[in-house]
């Protein structure tokens, strides 16, 4: 056991998250997204039952978003249609506890699934939530 860690946070994610560089990219992905499939050729971190929001108010205290650019925490764009989820409010409290000058950035679906391709590494999470899936890009401490 370590001090000040959140226990939700296993040694394979604590490795990951100090192996990753500037840059980095991790996903978040709920239980609906493709994580197998996805992270064929990268890291995958099983984290079943627990929820993608637990899991960055977690991650974010040791984890310093890129400020260098806009694009540090990125969230899949509803498809048209879908109700906007309210998932992204709860998203928004816990980015301004921790990264108060940071936004969330949507993409398109396509791209978002290609982009999560190059992640250093998918968290497969039990989140039931639809559109709960967040990329964060590593910044510098």
């Amino acid at each position: 056991m370590l001090k000040n860690i959140s226990p939700i946070i296993s040694p394979m994610l604590l490795k990951v998250l100090c192996e990753m560089g500037h840059g980095d990219e991790i996903v978040l992905a709920d239980a609906n997204f493709p994580s197998e499939s996805i992270a064929h050729n990268n890291q995958i971190i099983r984290a079943d039952g627990i929820g993608v929001l637990d899991l960055l108010d977690a991650i974010l205290p040791l984890f310093p978003l890129d400020q260098y650019d806009d694009e540090n925490f990125i969230v899949m764009q509803v498809v048209d249609g879908d109700p906007i989820p309210e998932i992204w409010d709860d998203f928004k409290k816990i980015i301004d506890k921790y990264e108060p000058e940071c936004s969330m950035t949507f993409i398109d679906r396509f791209d978002y699934y290609e982009r999560s391709k190059k992640a250093y590494a998918v968290i497969a999470t039990g989140e039931k939530a639809q559109y709960a899936n967040v990329i964060l890009k590593k910044g510098v401490i």
